[in-house]
C-alpha cells in the first residue's frame, strides 16, 4: 500500500498537481467601497502589482467588496466574512458608511491588524484602527476651495456634490472646501460667510454614481441659471458618465474660461484629465489610488510584525488644470 501511495503521489506531481501539504497563503485583505468604481480598481491595481513583485512571499494582496458602491450592508458583511477567515492575517477596509463599518469592527472583536484606506472611520473611533492610508481629505477639499476662491474672489452662489452622506472622507472634503472659501472654520454650511451661499438642495449626496451626480448638476442648474460654482468632492459625475458631462458642462466653457463660472473636483481618474483639458473644469486636485493599494500591502506586514507605523500614511495630491494636464500627474 504504501508503494501504491508513493506511485501516486509521484503522478500527481509529473502532472502538476498541488501536494497535499503545499500552504495556503496569507491574505492581506483590502475590502473597498464597491468594484464598479473606478477609483477602486485603481487600488486593485496596485494591490496586484504588489503581488507580481512578491510573489515568493508566504502573504498575498487580497482585493474584494460589494459589487456596488451603494451597498453599504454589503460591504459590511464582506468586512465581517474577512475577519472571522482564518487565513486573513490583516485588513485595510474603506469604509462607505464610518459609523456602520466602526460597529462591525466591534462586533468582530478582531485580533488581527485591521487599518483604514482611502477614508477613515470617525476620530471618535479611530482607535478601531491601527492606522489611516491614503488621502489628506481635509487638505484635499481645502485645496478644491482655494482654486475656487482664485477664480470667484468676490465669492457667489455654489452648489456642493458628495457621494455618501455617512463616508468620513468626502465630508472632510466638504468641510475644507468650505473654510477654504470663508476663512472660518467648521461652518456646516455657507450663508454668505466670505461672500459664498450654498443654493437650495445643496449639498447633494449622489452615493458615487456617475449618472445621479450629472443629473443632479443638472436640477441645480435649472433651478439656479444664475450658479457661479460647483465643488465636486469625487470625481463620479465625470469619470462615471463623461459624455453627459460633456454634454451638461460644455455650454459653460466659456464662462469657465474667463472664471465667470468654477468647477473645482476631485479625483483624476479615467476621463477627468481629457475633461481639464477641454477646458470643463477649473482645477482638479487628484489622489492616488495605486499607490494607496500598492503601499497597503507592506503596511499590513509591517502591522502584524510589530514594527512602528506612522498614523496617518498620506499618500499625496495631484493637481491639474487646462494649462498643466501634460504634467500634473505624479508618475
Amino acid at each position: 500500500m504504501k508503494k501504491v501511495a508513493l506511485l501516486v503521489a509521484v503522478a500527481a506531481l509529473s502532472l502538476g498537481a498541488a501536494p497535499a501539504f503545499a500552504q495556503t497563503k496569507k491574505q492581506l485583505v483590502i475590502v473597498v467601497k464597491g468594484l464598479d468604481n473606478p477609483f477602486f480598481e485603481a487600488i486593485n491595481q496596485g494591490c496586484q502589482k504588489w503581488n507580481s513583485e512578491n510573489a515568493d512571499s508566504e502573504y498575498e494582496c487580497f482585493y474584494t467588496g460589494p459589487a456596488s458602491t451603494s451597498d453599504e450592508a454589503g460591504e459590511a458583511q464582506i468586512l465581517q466574512d474577512m475577519l472571522s477567515n482564518p487565513n486573513t492575517a490583516a485588513l485595510a477596509v474603506s469604509p462607505s458608511n464610518a459609523p456602520l463599518i466602526a460597529n462591525t469592527i466591534k462586533s468582530s472583536a478582531p485580533t488581527i491588524p485591521v487599518m483604514t484606506l482611502d477614508a477613515d472611520l470617525s476620530k471618535a473611533d479611530a482607535g478601531l484602527r491601527r492606522t489611516y492610508l491614503g488621502t489628506d481629505n481635509y487638505v484635499m477639499g481645502r485645496k478644491i476651495g482655494e482654486y475656487i476662491k482664485a477664480a470667484k474672489p468676490d465669492g457667489g452662489t455654489i452648489c456642493t456634490i458628495e457621494g455618501n452622506a455617512a463616508a468620513d472622507n468626502i465630508l472632510q472634503r466638504a468641510q475644507g472646501m468650505r473654510d477654504a472659501l470663508t476663512g472660518q472654520d467648521g461652518l456646516a454650511a455657507l450663508a454668505g460667510e466670505g461672500g459664498w451661499t450654498e443654493v437650495a438642495g445643496c449639498p447633494v449626496f449622489t452615493n458615487d454614481d456617475g449618472a445621479k451626480g450629472v443629473q443632479a448638476m443638472s436640477d441645480i442648474l435649472a433651478a439656479n441659471p444664475d450658479l457661479d460654482a460647483f465643488g465636486i468632492m469625487g470625481g463620479w459625475p465625470m469619470f462615471g458618465a463623461p459624455q453627459p458631462y460633456r454634454d451638461l458642462i460644455g455650454p459653460l466653457a466659456d464662462r469657465i474660461a474667463s472664471n465667470d463660472f468654477a468647477i473645482g473636483a476631485a479625483d483624476t481618474i479615467g476621463d477627468q484629465v481629457a475633461l481639464a483639458k477641454e477646458g470643463l473644469v477649473t482645477a482638479l486636485v487628484g489622489q492616488r489610488p495605486f499607490e494607496m493599494g500598492y503601499l497597503a500591502p507592506s503596511v499590513m506586514i509591517d502591522l502584524i510584525e510589530g514594527k512602528p507605523v506612522a498614523d496617518p500614511v498620506f499618500t499625496g495630491l495631484d493637481e491639474c488644470t487646462k494649462d498643466t494636464v501634460d504634467t500634473c500627474i505624479q508618475k
